[in-house]
This record gives structure tokens, C-alpha cells and sequence, in this order.
């Protein structure tokens, strides 16, 4: 495999391994539902990569499709890069707008995509697919990235028909189509990890439906194509055959060659794989298709260029919807057509379970759009999944999520009409979650979210929030561990707080599973401990770290 090299890959590689868990903080004013919390749909407002990182606890290994956005890199575009390395050289580049003229925009862009691309893998399920819409600028770059991120898991490359006819962006050529690079966590080449798209019976041509399927014109499917397509090349494969009313008929006039050889050919018609039929007093040679299996339609792969066919839209249709919701023009750059990523979650998620569809360059919120609209189309329970960092999150992203919810009252557009149901949760980023400011009672995290911390970093599974009993110090269950957490917001309990005695006892018998205890300090030594079956973890300095 070739590797992609390029200016601070170094310090990015596994930068995302040191990013801090923040807090995520629950913002019930600005959410649409009775009860804020980590499971419902989310809208998280932040820098995209923190919260990626605080996600893992509670979404690591969970969802099923993600599709991001991501800046172009254009030079238009104003993105600057942010991210923290612990580089001179990058650090020299925090704060500032990358734009035509700085000849390292695209070692930036590959920075800030790097660790984003690796925490979105953590976050992926073991059968998910992530999609990335990108143009001609960063394409060759970015499929080189991801063939290293998602170890060369290429899925396909789509085309895009984003436009039809004139368009000034480009001197020499009309640019009417972007990309979306298409990569899973499995090998696709050993499974099918795409759904089919339902059988489009305009694709043919003088077409019947009976008992057992559909027949279609076929008679260049059952013809050679290509240099070796002549007689002279496959003198073997330019023969007569003798169609229902005894006439010889030759392959292109005598011009060409069939596919198979005398016998096959004939083996086919035989088996009624190829049958006949006549058009226009002509006979021809249809090869039949089966569309039927047990009264279920059987649906066909989707094709690379995604065009009218798919009616997945272009770049207009998103600032039209967008200026249909608001009622009014939005200063929002080129937002995605709502039926391109309607079409794209489709392809990746089930109707008939909870897919978690996520966006962490979230925009103007096309994706919980689609994600709503598919929902009410086909009665799906998909759930999605918003990061947006810029300071629109709350009057565009979640507004439009609001309105196209309970319905836009005041547009001609039906379907916008129509409420699309559902709720969300809005959470801000908070805080980094810093062990050793525990113990100076600096910025200290709430209950629950130290112990979505120290769970997940702990045990590399899943923060159940309802399995929490405050009360017993109890924070989860996993494969091998109880998990306990003596802890308080306040620094006087801190530093009162020890595993005493009573407290291990307290904690219950031994039923198969050690108990993992995190507390300030403790009084037990090494015999009771080994007694009770209690592994002790001293806050802040024994929190495990989970491994990539």
C-alpha cells in the first residue's frame, strides 16, 4: 500500500489518543424533548474532535453510518486549523485562515483530518459505513488517508452529478460533479455491506412481468465488447443461430461475436436463461432477469454515479430548503441536498432497528433532516448524531431541526408542512475532564460524568446511565467487573473519602465478577482487598487507558 506523507503526520497519527474527555453538558432550553439525555437524538455543540472523544464512552463501536462534509479546502472556505499539537511548527498554525495563497493548506487539512477520521472509526459499528463528501481539490489526497485509516476497507468511490449545464468555477472545464468516498470497518470484498436499491423497471426496455420474473432485452449482454470482439480475433465465437422461424441470424451482422460458445449458447436457451421473443416481427434473444424470490423484490446493487435516476438533488436544492424553513435567505455556503444524504443513509442503515447515524461537521443539519424524513418515510427508528463548532449551532443546525420537526408552518412545500416527529438532545462541550485537578478542586466534573469516564477508560465498554446507583456508589457492569465510584463534586468529601472496611463490605458479596473500586484513598491493605475480591483505583492517578 502506498503511504500518504505529508508536513505534521507525525504528531497527528495518534494525536487523537491524547485529546482530553470533555464534559457534555446538557442544555434543556435548547433541546425539543422532556427528558435531556446521551441517548436520545443529539446536537453537541463544540469543537468536533473534543467531542468525538467524549462520545466514545457511551457511542464507541456503535454507529452504523456516518457521513461528514468536511471543508473542501478550497482557499475560500476561511477554515482555520485549532487543533493543540504539541508541535512548533503546528503550533505556529493555530488561529490562522487557511486560504489559496499558503502553500501548506493541504498538510493542514490533512492534520485536522487524521485524528478526526480515527475516533470516528472507534465510533463505528463492526458492519458501519462512513461516507465522505469531497471534490476534485482533496480527493487523491483523502482517499489515500482513508485507505491507511480504514485499512484499505474501500467500499466505492460515487460520483455525484451536483449540476447540470454552465457554471463559472472552473476556466477550462465545468465542474458538475463532486465525490463521496465510501469505506467500512469489514473487508467488502468478502460480504455485502451496502443495502440494494429497489429495481428500477424504467431501465428497461420492452419488459414483462409473469410468475417468474421479469424479461428484458438483452442482446448485447449475449455480445462481445472490446478489440477481441471481431471474427477474425474469435473466429469460434462468430457462428449462426436459428432463430424460432428457421432464419440464421450472426452476431452484428456477421460483424461480431456472441459471448458464448455454440453449445453454452444453446445449453442457456434450453434452460430458458435466454429465451425468445419477438419485437416488431423480429425475433430476439432476451435474457431473463429473476426480480422475485419468495414474493420479495430483490433489489439491485446502486450504481457509481449517483444522477437523476436516484433523484438525489443538487447543490441548489439545499439552499432552497434551507431558505424554505427559515422563510427568509440564510448566509449559509452550499448545503447538501437533503435527498443525496436521504439516499446515501439509506443505503448503510435497517428500517426495523436503532441505527445511530452520525455528522460531526454538522452545518446547516442536513443529516438529522434526512435522517427525520427517512424516518417518516419508511417508519424507521434511526437516531442521529450532530457536532457542530461554529457559533450557528443553535440558530441554524438546531433551529432548522426544530421546525422541520414540529412542521414549517408557513411554506407552500407539503412535505415541509408535514411534522417529521421526533426529539433531541442539545449538549454543549464543557470542560476537560483533568484527573489531577480533582484533587485540587479546580473545574471538578459532575458524578455521572466522571463515571462515564473512568467506565469506559476502565473497561473499554459501554456507560449505561440507567444502570447507575448513586447510592451504592455502583456506575456499571462489565464483562469482568462491578465498577464502584466514591466520588463528590466537592473537595472537602475528596478529601475525607477513603475504601474503608465497611465500606468494601458494603459493597456485597462476591458473585463471579470482581468488583473494580475508584475512590480518593483507601485503608484496606492488600489481604482484605484480595478477600473481597476489590481491585482499587486511586482518582485521579490509576485511571486505565483504553487502547486503540
Amino acid at each position: 500500500m502506498a503511504i500518504l506523507n505529508f508536513k505534521g503526520k507525525t504528531f497527528v497519527q495518534n494525536h487523537h489518543l491524547t485529546v482530553k474527555y470533555h464534559q457534555l453538558i446538557p442544555k434543556k432550553g435548547k433541546s425539543l424533548t422532556n427528558k435531556v439525555s446521551l441517548n436520545d437524538n443529539l446536537i453537541i455543540h463544540g469543537d468536533n474532535l473534543k467531542a468525538l472523544k467524549s462520545l466514545l464512552p457511551t457511542y464507541a463501536g456503535k454507529v452504523k453510518c456516518i457521513y461528514i462534509d468536511p471543508p473542501y479546502n478550497t482557499g475560500n472556505e476561511r477554515w482555520v486549523y485549532n487543533d493543540n499539537v504539541n508541535s512548533p511548527m503546528m503550533q505556529e498554525w493555530l488561529g490562522k485562515v487557511v486560504d489559496k495563497e499558503d502553500l501548506t493548506r493541504h498538510d493542514k487539512w490533512l492534520c485536522m483530518m487524521m485524528p478526526r477520521l480515527k475516533l470516528l472509526r472507534q465510533l463505528l459499528s463492526p458492519d458501519g459505513i462512513i461516507f465522505v463528501s469531497i471534490d476534485d481539490n482533496e480527493v487523491h489526497h483523502l482517499r489515500m488517508l482513508m485507505d491507511e485509516v480504514f485499512q484499505n476497507n474501500h467500499v466505492a468511490e460515487l460520483i455525484w452529478h451536483k449540476k447540470y449545464g454552465g457554471g463559472g468555477d472552473n476556466k477550462n472545464v465545468v465542474a458538475e460533479h463532486e465525490y463521496v468516498l465510501c469505506y467500512s470497518k469489514i473487508d467488502p470484498m468478502s460480504t455485502q455491506v451496502l443495502n440494494g436499491v429497489e429495481f428500477d423497471y424504467d431501465d428497461f426496455v420492452d419488459y414483462e412481468i409473469d410468475e417468474d420474473g421479469c424479461y428484458y432485452s438483452a442482446n448485447e449482454s449475449i455480445l462481445m465488447r472490446g478489440p477481441n470482439s471481431t471474427p477474425d480475433k474469435r473466429p469460434n465465437l462468430c457462428y449462426p443461430i436459428k432463430d424460432p422461424d428457421g432464419n440464421e441470424i450472426l452476431p452484428r451482422n456477421g460483424k461480431g461475436t456472441w459471448c458464448y460458445k455454440l453449445h453454452t449458447l444453446y445449453e442457456k436457451i434450453r434452460n430458458k436463461e435466454l429465451i425468445w421473443k419477438k419485437v416488431k416481427d423480429k425475433w430476439m434473444l432476451y435474457k431473463k432477469q429473476f426480480l422475485y424470490v419468495e414474493d420479495e423484490v430483490r433489489e439491485k446493487k446502486p450504481r457509481s454515479i449517483l444522477d437523476r435516476r436516484y433523484s438525489v438533488g443538487q447543490t441548489g436544492e439545499g439552499t432552497v430548503i434551507l431558505e424554505k424553513i427559515f422563510g427568509e435567505k440564510r448566509k449559509f455556503p452550499n448545503p447538501k441536498a437533503v435527498s443525496l444524504v436521504e439516499f446515501l443513509i439509506d443505503l448503510a442503515t435497517e428500517t426495523d432497528r436503532n441505527d445511530v447515524v452520525l455528522d460531526s461537521f454538522a452545518g446547516s443539519g442536513t443529516t438529522a433532516h434526512a435522517v427525520l424524513d427517512l424516518n417518516k418515510e419508511d417508519d424507521g427508528n434511526r437516531k442521529f448524531i450532530l457536532v457542530e463548532c461554529e457559533d450557528y449551532a443553535d440558530e441554524i443546525t438546531a433551529e432548522r431541526v426544530r421546525r422541520v420537526i414540529k412542521g414549517v408552518k408557513n411554506t407552500k412545500d407539503e412535505r415541509l408542512r408535514k411534522r417529521l416527529g421526533g426529539s433531541f438532545s442539545y449538549f454543549e462541550l464543557g470542560d476537560a475532564i483533568e484527573m489531577e485537578s480533582i484533587l485540587e478542586g479546580d473545574k471538578l466534573p459532575s458524578f455521572l460524568e466522571l463515571a462515564r469516564y473512568v467506565f469506559y477508560t476502565s473497561t473499554g465498554e459501554e456507560f449505561i446511565p440507567k444502570k447507575v446507583k448513586k447510592k451504592r456508589n455502583f456506575i456499571g457492569e462489565s464483562k469482568e467487573y462491578e465498577v464502584y465510584l466514591f466520588y463528590k463534586p466537592d473537595i472537602e468529601y475528596l478529601k475525607s473519602t477513603a475504601l474503608t472496611l465497611e465500606r468494601a463490605k458494603k459493597l456485597g458479596p462476591y458473585k463471579g465478577k470482581k468488583k473494580l473500586v475508584f475512590a480518593p484513598s483507601k485503608y484496606l491493605d492488600t489481604d482484605y482487598l484480595l478477600k473481597y475480591r476489590i481491585e482499587y483505583c486511586q482518582l485521579p492517578f490509576e485511571i486505565y487507558k483504553l487502547k486503540e
